[in-house]
Protein backbone atom coordinates (compact mmCIF):
# COMPACT_ATOMS: atom_id res chain seq x y z
CA UNK A 1 0.00 0.00 0.00
CA UNK A 2 2.63 2.16 0.91
CA UNK A 3 4.90 3.12 -2.42
CA UNK A 4 7.18 5.90 -2.42
CA UNK A 5 8.69 7.70 -5.39
CA UNK A 6 10.87 10.64 -4.05
CA UNK A 7 11.51 11.82 -0.82
CA UNK A 8 12.97 15.51 -0.62
CA UNK A 9 14.94 17.31 2.82
CA UNK A 10 15.66 20.64 2.81
CA UNK A 11 17.33 22.50 6.23
CA UNK A 12 18.08 26.01 6.36
CA UNK A 13 19.43 28.30 9.30
CA UNK A 14 17.74 31.77 9.77
CA UNK A 15 20.68 34.00 10.85
CA UNK A 16 18.42 37.35 11.12
CA UNK A 17 15.34 38.95 9.37
CA UNK A 18 16.40 42.46 9.01
CA UNK A 19 17.40 42.80 12.61
CA UNK A 20 20.32 41.98 14.85
CA UNK A 21 22.21 38.54 13.99
CA UNK A 22 21.04 35.99 16.34
CA UNK A 23 23.67 34.55 18.38
CA UNK A 24 22.44 30.95 17.30
CA UNK A 25 20.77 30.74 14.38
CA UNK A 26 17.41 29.08 14.01
CA UNK A 27 17.52 26.03 12.68
CA UNK A 28 14.36 25.14 10.45
CA UNK A 29 14.16 21.04 8.38
CA UNK A 30 11.25 19.53 6.31
CA UNK A 31 10.77 16.50 5.01
CA UNK A 32 8.60 15.62 2.05
CA UNK A 33 7.78 11.91 0.79
CA UNK A 34 5.87 11.58 -2.16
CA UNK A 35 4.25 8.45 -2.84
CA UNK A 36 1.24 6.60 -4.63
CA UNK A 37 -2.33 7.33 -3.50
CA UNK A 38 -4.04 3.86 -3.35
CA UNK A 39 -7.21 5.35 -2.86
CA UNK A 40 -7.03 8.18 -5.71
CA UNK A 41 -9.79 7.97 -8.62
CA UNK A 42 -12.30 6.59 -5.99
CA UNK A 43 -14.10 7.01 -3.02
CA UNK A 44 -13.37 4.58 -0.40
CA UNK A 45 -15.39 4.53 2.70
CA UNK A 46 -12.38 2.76 4.79
CA UNK A 47 -9.51 4.40 4.54
CA UNK A 48 -8.27 3.51 8.12
CA UNK A 49 -5.82 0.67 6.88
CA UNK A 50 -3.44 2.92 5.03
CA UNK A 51 -3.15 5.02 8.62
CA UNK A 52 -1.72 1.80 9.84
CA UNK A 53 0.54 1.17 7.41
CA UNK A 54 2.06 4.67 7.40
CA UNK A 55 3.52 4.92 10.84
CA UNK A 56 6.85 3.20 9.81
CA UNK A 57 7.42 5.72 6.83
CA UNK A 58 6.44 8.55 9.66
CA UNK A 59 9.37 6.83 12.23
CA UNK A 60 11.62 6.69 9.01
CA UNK A 61 10.98 10.49 8.14
CA UNK A 62 11.20 12.04 11.80
CA UNK A 63 14.65 10.12 12.33
CA UNK A 64 16.03 11.21 8.51
CA UNK A 65 14.69 14.93 9.71
CA UNK A 66 16.74 15.13 12.59
CA UNK A 67 20.03 13.08 11.30
CA UNK A 68 19.41 15.90 8.37
CA UNK A 69 19.22 18.71 10.75
CA UNK A 70 22.29 17.60 12.38
CA UNK A 71 20.92 18.74 15.93
CA UNK A 72 20.59 16.04 19.08
CA UNK A 73 17.04 15.79 20.26
CA UNK A 74 17.08 18.15 23.01
CA UNK A 75 18.01 21.46 20.61
CA UNK A 76 14.43 20.55 18.94
CA UNK A 77 11.97 22.79 20.29
CA UNK A 78 9.01 23.25 17.88
CA UNK A 79 7.75 20.87 15.07
CA UNK A 80 4.47 20.45 12.68
CA UNK A 81 3.75 18.48 9.70
CA UNK A 82 1.47 18.47 6.64
CA UNK A 83 0.08 17.19 3.19
CA UNK A 84 -0.77 17.83 -0.26
CA UNK A 85 -2.79 15.82 -1.93
CA UNK A 86 -2.96 15.35 -5.48
CA UNK A 87 -6.21 16.18 -7.82
CA UNK A 88 -7.60 12.94 -7.99
CA UNK A 89 -7.53 12.16 -4.35
CA UNK A 90 -9.59 13.92 -1.32
CA UNK A 91 -8.55 16.25 1.41
CA UNK A 92 -9.09 13.06 4.44
CA UNK A 93 -6.59 11.30 2.94
CA UNK A 94 -4.11 13.94 3.89
CA UNK A 95 -5.84 13.56 7.31
CA UNK A 96 -4.35 10.12 7.71
CA UNK A 97 -1.01 11.77 8.14
CA UNK A 98 -1.89 12.67 11.56
CA UNK A 99 -1.02 9.96 13.54
CA UNK A 100 1.92 8.68 11.83
CA UNK A 101 3.77 11.67 11.14
CA UNK A 102 2.98 13.46 14.43
CA UNK A 103 3.23 10.89 16.84
CA UNK A 104 6.28 9.80 15.06
CA UNK A 105 7.88 13.14 15.65
CA UNK A 106 6.12 12.95 19.36
CA UNK A 107 8.36 9.64 20.23
CA UNK A 108 11.50 10.56 19.40
CA UNK A 109 11.67 13.83 21.23
CA UNK A 110 10.97 11.38 24.14
CA UNK A 111 6.78 11.51 24.36
CA UNK A 112 5.56 8.28 26.18
CA UNK A 113 1.92 8.57 25.43
CA UNK A 114 -0.42 5.32 23.78
CA UNK A 115 -0.28 6.56 20.16
CA UNK A 116 -2.92 3.11 19.58
CA UNK A 117 -5.13 4.19 22.25
CA UNK A 118 -4.99 7.70 20.26
CA UNK A 119 -5.60 6.60 17.05
CA UNK A 120 -8.69 4.66 18.13
CA UNK A 121 -10.19 7.73 19.78
CA UNK A 122 -9.76 6.75 23.51
CA UNK A 123 -6.79 9.26 24.75
CA UNK A 124 -3.21 9.08 24.80
CA UNK A 125 -2.00 8.89 28.12
CA UNK A 126 0.01 5.84 29.54
CA UNK A 127 0.56 5.71 33.52
CA UNK A 128 3.44 8.10 34.30
CA UNK A 129 4.19 11.82 33.34
CA UNK A 130 5.63 12.09 29.51
CA UNK A 131 8.75 13.05 29.26
CA UNK A 132 8.30 15.36 26.61
CA UNK A 133 6.51 16.76 23.51
CA UNK A 134 3.42 17.20 25.72
CA UNK A 135 1.37 19.45 23.00
CA UNK A 136 -0.49 18.18 20.15
CA UNK A 137 1.50 18.48 16.26
CA UNK A 138 0.20 21.29 14.58
CA UNK A 139 -0.98 20.48 10.38
CA UNK A 140 -2.15 21.36 7.52
CA UNK A 141 -3.56 19.97 4.41
CA UNK A 142 -4.09 21.02 0.95
CA UNK A 143 -5.47 19.36 -2.49
CA UNK A 144 -2.86 21.04 -5.33
CA UNK A 145 -1.25 20.33 -8.13
CA UNK A 146 2.51 19.24 -9.07
CA UNK A 147 4.58 22.08 -7.44
CA UNK A 148 2.15 23.49 -4.86
CA UNK A 149 2.85 25.15 -2.05
CA UNK A 150 2.52 24.45 1.77
CA UNK A 151 2.99 26.42 4.59
CA UNK A 152 3.54 23.98 7.57
CA UNK A 153 2.65 25.68 11.02
CA UNK A 154 5.32 25.37 13.89
CA UNK A 155 4.72 25.61 17.45
CA UNK A 156 6.43 24.67 20.57
CA UNK A 157 6.64 20.67 21.29
CA UNK A 158 5.93 21.19 24.93
CA UNK A 159 2.76 24.07 25.08
CA UNK A 160 0.90 25.36 22.39
CA UNK A 161 0.62 28.46 23.68
CA UNK A 162 4.32 29.62 23.44
CA UNK A 163 3.76 32.73 21.24
CA UNK A 164 7.34 32.83 20.17
CA UNK A 165 7.41 29.37 18.41
CA UNK A 166 4.41 30.73 16.17
CA UNK A 167 6.16 29.89 12.91
CA UNK A 168 5.59 28.22 9.74
CA UNK A 169 7.97 26.81 7.19
CA UNK A 170 7.08 26.61 3.27
CA UNK A 171 7.46 23.12 1.89
CA UNK A 172 6.87 22.07 -1.61
CA UNK A 173 8.26 19.46 -4.15
CA UNK A 174 8.70 20.20 -7.76
CA UNK A 175 6.63 17.72 -9.98
CA UNK A 176 4.82 16.21 -7.13
CA UNK A 177 2.05 15.55 -6.49
CA UNK A 178 0.73 13.90 -9.25
CA UNK A 179 -2.89 13.21 -9.76
CA UNK A 180 -2.51 9.81 -7.86
CA UNK A 181 0.19 10.80 -5.31
CA UNK A 182 0.14 12.25 -1.67
CA UNK A 183 2.87 14.24 -0.47
CA UNK A 184 3.14 14.21 3.16
CA UNK A 185 5.61 16.42 5.15
CA UNK A 186 7.30 16.33 8.50
CA UNK A 187 9.17 19.91 9.84
CA UNK A 188 11.11 20.70 12.96
CA UNK A 189 12.80 23.49 14.19
CA UNK A 190 15.03 24.34 16.90
CA UNK A 191 14.05 27.56 18.35
CA UNK A 192 11.80 30.60 18.35
CA UNK A 193 11.48 33.14 15.38
CA UNK A 194 14.72 34.50 15.53
CA UNK A 195 13.38 38.45 16.73
CA UNK A 196 10.69 37.18 18.34
CA UNK A 197 9.33 40.30 20.50
CA UNK A 198 5.67 40.41 20.50
CA UNK A 199 5.13 39.16 23.87
CA UNK A 200 2.71 36.02 25.40
CA UNK A 201 3.44 32.66 27.04
CA UNK A 202 7.73 31.80 26.80
CA UNK A 203 9.25 28.40 26.51
CA UNK A 204 10.73 29.36 29.97
CA UNK A 205 7.56 30.44 31.75
CA UNK A 206 5.80 26.76 30.85
CA UNK A 207 4.20 25.64 34.19
CA UNK A 208 0.88 23.50 33.88
CA UNK A 209 2.81 20.59 31.20
CA UNK A 210 -0.62 20.24 30.11
CA UNK A 211 0.45 20.64 26.23
CA UNK A 212 -0.99 23.91 25.95
CA UNK A 213 0.50 26.42 28.77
Amino acid sequence: MIDVRRVLTRVEDVHHEFGPPAAVPQRRGAIAAVLTNPYAGRYEPDILPMMDALQPLGVELAHRLRAAMDVPVERIESYGKGAIVGAAGELEHGALWHVPGGYAMRELLGWKGDRDAYAQGKGEAKAGQPANALAIVPSTKKVGPPGAALDVPLTHINASYVRSHYDAMEVRVPGAPARDEIVYVLVMSTGARVHARVGGLRAADIARWDGLR
